[in-house]
Order: structure tokens, then sequence, then C-alpha cells
């Protein structure tokens, strides 16, 4: 039995008058509580797709299933129920609240009051917004603001699908990528099934369990994981779409927590300056990390140890930057360029774990 919580087959969609079909022949599943991102140029029908999901438009063909239930012999109206649905403009009315915004739909859904309340406290929280802001209308705030409530407006009534159409394409890059983290903690937090619509591939790969790649006419060229998809294009047209640094994209996929790590140049607090000095050899450094335990106090160069037998007692420098083991390979490979020792340290709750430099990061993606 699938486990799909959407499913199109042989959708398609010809509007009249229209020489070729917007979407054809489209087959596709998306895994219960996952997010698929659909990309691809203009025209390859995005949009038309999600409309079809929720039936804003028809399909000229095809069957599509929503939670295991064919969408046409639902009520449109009831099949909206139990889908959230947010777009790039908002949507927000202007001439209500915030409060009023969010609770649009659990009004026509005719919850009780202090149930609506409830809802809209617990949602603002969610996306991480004031309560203060509650009893203001959507002009007094700022766009990443607003798109924050369009996403607790469409969660309002707990859909275990939500479909999002390039909601974070009218912010500027800052708050775009803040929002893409926040929809990736907020998906930790609710596991929805989301159909998520995008021209960007980097932001595809960021959010995607999957990516669906279109081309015009609504041909899917592939689906799969990102990585599937940046290791493997099935053909030119892939390839060419995905564009340059695929190397550097994937590297944004892959968790440092995953790489084999160097033990590094480390020696304990009370360690002789001959260990240390060992340590810089094996390592070709001309630096050593102080470690107290499993606790990296910081770092020290060979000439602090000029005239000394011992770390005993010797002031140590601050690690100022390093990486935990949920960063990406990619954060590691920025603090590895950006680093005068050319390594990035990677430490866990403040326990010191190993180092990461250009050679160790480049085999991650080659083997």
């Amino acid at each position: 039995m699938s486990d799909a919580m959407i499913r199109l087959e042989h959708v398609s969609k010809h509007f009249p008058g229209a020489e070729a079909p917007a979407v054809g022949d489209l087959g596709f599943e998306v895994p219960r509580g996952s997010i698929v991102t659909l990309v691809g140029p203009s025209g390859c029908g995005k949009t038309t797709t999600l409309k079809m999901i929720n039936r804003i438009i028809e399909p000229t063909s095809g069957t599509i299933w929503v939670d295991g239930v064919e969408a046409t012999a639902t009520e449109p109206y009831e099949l909206r129920r139990s889908i959230g649905y947010v777009i790039q403009q908002i949507g927000l009315f202007p001439h209500r609240t915030i409060s009023q915004n969010i609770g649009t739909v659990p009004e026509l859904l005719g919850w009780e009051d202090r149930r609506i309340e409830e809802r809209i406290n617990e949602l603002i929280d969610l996306v991480g917004l004031d309560r203060e802001l509650l009893a203001r209308y959507p002009s007094e705030l700022s766009g990443g603001q607003q798109q924050r409530v369009g996403v607790a407006r469409a969660l309002a009534a707990d859909p275990p699908v939500l479909l999002m159409d390039e909601p974070f394409g009218a912010v500027d890059p800052i708050v775009r990528s803040r929002l893409q983290e926040e929809l990736l903690i907020l998906q930790d937090k609710v596991q929805k099934t989301i159909v998520f619509v995008t021209h960007d591939i980097d932001e595809a790969i960021r959010l995607g369990d999957q990516i669906c790649i279109l081309n015009v006419g609504g041909v899917l060229e592939q689906i799969g994981p990102p990585e599937e998809v940046l290791s493997a294009p099935v053909n030119a047209f892939v390839d060419d779409f995905i564009g340059g640094e695929r190397g550097l994209k994937r590297l944004g996929l892959l968790p440092v927590g995953g790489a084999d790590l160097e033990k590094g140049p480390m020696v304990g607090q009370t360690a002789s300056c001959d260990e240390a000095r060992v340590a810089m050899e094996r390592y070709d450094t001309s630096w050593v990390g102080v470690l107290d335990g499993e606790r990296l106090v910081g770092w020290v160069s060979e000439q602090d140890l000029e005239g000394r037998t011992s770390l005993a007692g010797l002031e140590v420098r601050p690690i100022e930057r390093s990486v935990a083991p949920s960063d990406s390979l990619r954060s590691a490979l920025d603090l590895v360029v950006r680093s005068h020792e050319r390594v990035a340290i990677v430490i866990d709750d403040g326990r010191y774990l190993g180092t990461l430099d250009l050679e160790s990061i480049a085999r991650e993606i080659t083997e």
C-alpha cells in the first residue's frame, strides 16, 4: 500500500485556445509528512499543478488522490478544508486584524470562540511572532511578518496538507533565508505534507525531501531526493537547470556529522612543548589546540612555545569560529577558506569532535 498523501496519475490540463497543454500526462507521489518542491522554468505548469490539487483548477484528464480519496469525489470546499494554501502575495485581508486573519477558517468551520482564540495563540507562537501583533493590521507588519501570518492562517484548521506557491518570493534574500529555515523548523514540529512551488533551484534543494523538476508543458524530467538529483541528473535538461556548482550544492545537503573527522593537532593542558611540537609536525601546522578533557579551551602557536618546557599556565587564544555536527559541509568549507589555519573545528555542545580540511571535505563528495 502506498504511503503517498498526494498522488497524481496521468494528469493533464489543456486551457481553451492554447496550442499546447499547460500540463501533460503528469504523475508523481508526495509521501506523507514530507516536503516535495516543484521547480522548473516559466511555463512548466508548477502553479497549475498546485491549483489542480485543491481544485481551484480542474484537470482536463487524469486522477488526483488526496489522503487516499479521489479529489473529484469530494466537494471542492470540503477538500480545501483539509488543505492549507499559502501564496507569494500572502493574501491577508487588509481590513481584518492579524488575529481575525488567522482565525478565518476556524470561524467558517463554526469553532467556538475560546477554541479559536487558543488556536490563534498557539499558531502565533509556533511561527515565532509576538502576540502583541495580533491586534494589528497587515499593513502594520513587515513582509516577513506577513508571510509568517500567512503560514499560520494556512495551518489554522490543522490541515494535513499544505500547498505553498512561491511563498517567499516577494521578500529580500536575507528574510527569505530566515523564512526557509523557520519553515524547516516548523515542519520538524508539525510534520505536514507540503507541496512547495519555487523557481529557485537552491530553495528547492534546501527545502525539499524530494525535488520534482518540470519542463515546459508540465513534463516531469526527474524526481528524487536532492542528493540524488544533484549527483546523477538524468538528462542534459536537468543538468543545465541545476546549473553550476553542483558540488557546492551537494555539500549544502551533507551534514558535518556524517563526515570522517581528523583528530587534529590537539594536546592536553599540561602537555610538554615537545608533545605539542610533535602534534604540529604530524599535521603540518604551526599551531596546536589545547584540550581540557573533551573541551577545547583554545589554541597556541609554535612561537608561543619558545622558552617553555610545558603548556601548563600558558595563556591560550580562543577558538572564534567552529561548526556543529548538524551544520552542512558547505558551512564547514566556508569556515576552512576563511580560516588562517585552513581547518574547520567541529564542536558538539562544548565537546571537541575533530577537524575538517579541504581534502577531507572534497573526499565526502568524490568517494
